[in-house]
């Protein structure tokens, strides 16, 4: 048993918003009473006081290159970096190699994630060897435990290819998340065709690769019925494009943000290099700040890492050649308070909405929300807390915050009923 002792609950589920009590029992909560109510012999009790606690986060945008490139992290130590940033409940995506268009690798990995402290989801491909040709058996991974599919990291180029997958997502009511990046309009990717590779004297990527892809595919939802994810949104124009869509399809039109979309730009590719280079890249102010009003309005309804680890040595290759992506599973919380909560865009209720309650609701986890009988999935935090990360927990390092100074910190993350990490004196991050 665990106790959590004076804490502030945040559940946008139950609209809480007070002190409490919450008694943990095996894998659930037992119990959940105003603050000082309770107490339970033989149990492990949290002081919480001055802490914030919310339903663990669901983070449905993940990588964690397992099969294929655990060099750079795996399902392992993924989990550990998730678990470090609040994260009990994770999607994965299926851009492994080999990629998960069959059972085999799909089996693989879900074995291998019920080896960890967290809950380990996992979508398939939309089409075999995402090659955009043909579609995968998608009944069949999905009746083996695909929660959605994707071939996250390429779009899928051919509408008619894309128009069917749709309407197989549709029939098996399941998610149905595209990469919104047409080559056409991509000189080199990962940097923005603008200030940015104007400062490296390269082409980047226009922003019509994405509005492009985003317009044909919300044509294609609205025309199939499917719940469409627009993943990894970075320009202003996609947002107004899903802003209207969903006047028109409402809730089976998804999108999500990614933390470094709204906290950074293209200067700061300028600024971190290749730290910063990531698919669809970082562009203008004007972006990041469409993108939060996106938030703010329910235009985008949810924030995913896209927790994308690369080694130092990729990293530090040319510009032109070195990988896309940044990780991200441990510093999500903390960006979402500093560039949405508090500068007011966000309520603290808000934040937990996109970051748990709106991701585990889309793909049908239970997840999300705090009340008795419910999973004994938390995250505690300190909203103002600050600190300065010199090496993650996960495997890879790429991440343009290491070495900041941030602020929210997670204190515990609590999965099933368990302590999966704990915040310490002797953790590998500066805390004052």
């Amino acid at each position: 048993m665990i106790l959590i002792k004076n804490c502030r609950l945040i559940d946008p589920a139950s609209g809480t918003d007070d002190r409490r009590d919450i008694l943990m029992e095996g894998t659930k909560i037992a119990r959940i009473e105003r603050a000082g109510e309770l107490t339970a012999a033989g149990a492990s009790v949290i002081a919480a006081d001055g802490l914030i606690c919310a339903p663990g986060l669901v983070d449905t945008h993940v990588h964690f290159r397992d099969p294929g490139a655990l060099y750079k992290e795996d399902i392992l130590t993924g989990a550990k970096a998730a678990a470090a940033g609040g994260v009990t409940s994770v999607v994965l995506m299926a851009n492994t190699t080999p990629c998960i268009d069959r059972v085999e690798t799909l089996s693989y990995v879900l074995k291998k994630g019920k080896k960890t402290g967290i809950h380990v989801h996992t979508c398939a491909n939309v089409t075999v060897g995402m090659a955009g040709e043909t579609l995968t058996d998608m009944q069949t991974l999905h009746e083996n435990g695909a929660v959605g599919f994707t071939d996250d990291g390429k779009p899928v180029l051919d509408e008619r290819i894309a128009q069917k997958a749709m309407e197989e997502a549709a029939r098996l009511h399941v998610p149905i998340s595209f990469h919104e990046e047409n080559p056409a309009f991509i000189q080199n990717n990962g940097i923005n065709a603008g200030k940015a590779a104007d400062f490296f004297g390269i082409g980047g990527s226009h922003r019509q690769a994405e509005i492009d892809m985003v317009r044909r595919d919300l044509a294609l939802a609205l025309k199939t019925g499917a719940a469409l994810v627009i993943q990894h949104i970075s320009t202003k124009e996609a947002v107004e494009l899903v802003r209207q869509a969903k006047k028109k399809a409402g809730e089976r039109i998804h999108a999500e943000a990614a933390p470094h979309h709204f906290s950074l730009t293209q200067e700061d590719v300028i600024r971190y290099g290749a730290m910063a280079k990531m698919n669809p890249p970082l562009r203008d102010e004007e972006d990041r700040l469409a993108i939060i009003r996106g938030l703010a309005d329910g235009t985008i309804d949810l924030i995913a890492t896209d927790h994308a680890p690369h080694s130092a040595e990729e990293k530090a290759r040319p510009i032109t050649e070195a990988p896309s992506g940044i990780i991200g599973l441990e510093t999500s919380l903390a960006l979402g308070l500093m560039f949405l909560v508090k500068p007011g865009y966000l309520s603290l209720s808000g934040l937990i909405r996109c970051m748990s309650q709106n991701p585990a609701a889309l793909y049908g986890l239970d997840a999300g929300y705090v009340l008795p009988g419910g999973p004994a999935d938390l995250v505690l935090f300190d909203e103002n807390e600050e600190w300065t990360p010199k090496r993650f927990v996960s495997r890879s390092q790429n991440s343009p915050f290491l070495g900041q100074t941030l602020r929210g910190k997670v204190k515990y993350t609590i999965c099933g009923g368990k302590i999966v990490f704990a915040d310490r004196a002797d953790s590998p991050a500066d805390h004052r």
